[in-house]
């Protein structure tokens, strides 16, 4: 009965110390709230939810304590995990391609053919990486860190996760959770940088209605737009590419079925595998440290430099254009590429200043510009510190 009884006490104890109970930290229950409240933005804030419900989730999962030197590979960070394999498409960044090719599928780019000057405000909002570069260098990280925490500013997840794989394979999970936090927040942030930036007779311009964009052009622009930015940028090859080709599917007419797949099932299936692996990547060893607390600041200053910098380019360009070609400053916090929720702000904020006045299709011009430019600026980053 004795030896019974001592089995039976060895065995529990064994049990006990394999529980999260007996491993849990106090990091690890610092994140498993941070997984919680991402989860209650999306749901009852409606706050992104195709991204943060699984990003929320996969930093419960990323959190869930074990013993780690027991080999039963389960954490993301154990090779031969199913979780590790899965993030080996975050890691090699394979998933960010295929996140363009989906958005290129659904994304119309007749208002930016119709209105090209639009590029410039997309490509003005892209000073917000620039900007953040330069502040991430003066904190003291390395050249390709800095670079790898800058591309927040462009407000693309898929962009930041391709280039923090590439440059700053050691951030990239505070990168990634931080340029899908601010994605998220767009709503929260950008407005009062709108209002503070602009006059209400600037709020009121009526812009020009888009000209009718003809099949051609549609077919046009995606090989044209390859073609010029691959050869001034040919390391944003992966996005570009894939962004364009995603595009002519759509508007070729006659691969409906290959466009209808890449902008639904696919881009679905990409989304949940890149939120999921992202979210568990956030172990709290791993994820809080004073560096993680830095790149968000940054990430905040990148988001506010390039909101800004779109709006004051729209109104310095006022300056120089016609009364009737005048663009509303509104539309300048569109230029970074948080597609299309960027623009809907820049459409909210113009209607409570004047109930007629749909500026949606005007603002869209420059946040598939921002699309681009994100991608462009990657590539301009990935060329000179790889």
């Amino acid at each position: 009965m004795g030896e019974f009884a001592t089995f039976l006490t060895n065995n529990l104890g064994d049990f006990w110390s394999y529980t999260g109970f007996a491993n849990v930290t106090p990091g690890g229950l610092v994140m498993l709230l941070v997984g919680m409240f991402f989860i209650y933005l999306a749901v009852k804030k409606d706050f992104e939810p195709m991204l943060l419900i699984p990003i929320g989730f996969g930093i419960l999962i990323g959190n869930i304590p074990f013993k780690m030197d027991a080999g039963l590979e389960l954490g993301i960070y154990e090779e031969g995990s199913v979780f590790n394999i899965l993030y080996q498409g975050v890691k090699c960044g394979w998933y960010p391609p295929l996140i363009f090719l989906g958005i290129g599928a659904m994304t119309d780019f007749s208002a930016l053919i119709s209105n090209p000057k639009l590029m410039l405000v997309g490509a003005a909002a892209q000073f917000g990486i620039f900007g953040a570069y330069m502040i991430a260098l003066f904190l003291g990280f390395a050249p390709n860190q800095a670079a790898g925490i800058a591309i927040i500013g462009g407000a693309d997840g898929p962009t930041a996760i391709f280039l923090a794989s590439k440059l700053a394979p050691s951030l990239l999970g505070a990168i990634a959770v931080s340029a899908y936090s601010y994605m998220a927040l767009v709503p929260v942030i950008q407005p009062p940088i709108m209002r503070l930036l602009t006059t209400k007779k600037e709020r009121l311009i009526r812009m020009k209605p888009a000209r009718q964009v003809s099949h051609t052009e549609k077919v046009m622009f995606p090989i044209i737009g390859l073609l010029l930015t691959c050869f001034l940028v040919p390391s944003g090859l992966p996005l570009l590419g894939m962004l364009f080709f995603g595009n002519l599917l759509k508007e070729s007419g006659v691969t409906r079925r290959l466009a209808d797949t890449a902008s639904g099932p696919m881009i679905d299936i990409v989304t949940i595998l890149l939120g999921l692996t992202v979210g568990a990547s956030t172990q709290a060893s791993e994820f809080i440290t004073p560096s993680t607390l830095f790149i968000f600041f940054l990430g905040f200053m990148a988001f506010i430099i390039a909101t800004a910098s779109g709006v004051l380019f729209v109104k310095v360009f006022n300056l120089i254009l016609k009364k009737g070609n005048k663009i509303n400053p509104l539309i300048g916090n569109a230029g970074v590429s948080a597609v299309p929720m960027s623009a809907r702000i820049s459409q909210n904020i113009g209607l409570e200043y004047d109930s007629t006045n749909y500026l949606l299709m005007h603002a869209m011009g420059p946040n598939v510009a921002g699309v681009i430019g994100s991608a462009v600026a990657a590539g301009v980053l990935l060329g000179f510190l790889m």
